[in-house]
């Protein structure tokens, strides 16, 4: 593979390409023609995401208390955010993937957001924790400025349960009904409950963190 390109993407040159090429193999290539996939990798990359994250919003987010840098860290720190990376950085055109998950052409937002924490692993191994900060970073800074401004705002479940307890407390339960589809792409279908009455039921995919 040539990885000029996506090195000029990364804004990053390897040392070891055998490293990103790694980083850049989903686990249904690898096992096909037995070799290393990024799955460890992806591993390393999200703890390194997470301490990355919190240490530059402990710098930068002076007015956040504790639990607001948490739930900033929870917005960018995940499936969504990581995909859209993914996405500008063009990752889909250079994933080694099985023809069944798109080969040369990924859009599986999944395996994009791995591939990402696969490559912050993958800088830091090939260098240093000072490279692999300065991509996230760059990639991530307007991602933590949104959330940051939005922290206050409330999230679905908190809507829902002020409006049904306006007349006194009841008792609300979100139930998991089913669920489908491979373990990096799962699919849920859930009900919430009020007093034990259905209220709706709807169908999401799980995310990292948001």
């Amino acid at each position: 593979m040539q990885y000029e390109n996506i090195e000029k993407n990364l804004n990053y040159v390897f040392k070891d390409k055998k490293l990103l090429g790694t980083a850049l193999t989903h686990t249904s290539y690898a096992n096909m023609h037995d070799i290393e996939s990024n799955e460890k990798l992806e591993y390393l990359g999200d703890s390194i995401l997470e301490f990355i994250t919190s240490k530059y919003l402990y710098n930068n987010y002076k007015k956040l208390h504790e639990g607001e840098m948490t739930k900033v860290r929870a917005a960018v720190v995940c499936e969504e955010s990581l995909h859209q990376v993914a996405v500008r950085l063009e990752f889909g055109r250079f994933l080694i993937t099985s023809r069944g998950e798109g080969f040369g052409n990924v859009k599986n937002k999944a395996i994009l957001a791995d591939a990402v924490e696969a490559v912050i692993a993958a800088i830091y191994l090939d260098s240093n924790l000072e490279n692999a900060e300065k991509f996230i970073i760059e990639n991530l800074k307007d991602a933590i400025e949104i959330a940051s401004k939005n922290v206050g705002t409330k999230d679905y479940k908190t809507v829902l349960q002020e409006k049904l307890q306006t007349h006194g407390n009841v008792k609300i339960e979100y139930v998991i009904v089913s669920e489908e589809g491979p373990d990096h792409n799962k699919h849920f279908v859930a009900e919430v409950l009020c007093d034990d009455r259905k209220l709706a039921d709807g169908k999401r995919k799980e995310q990292k963190g948001c």
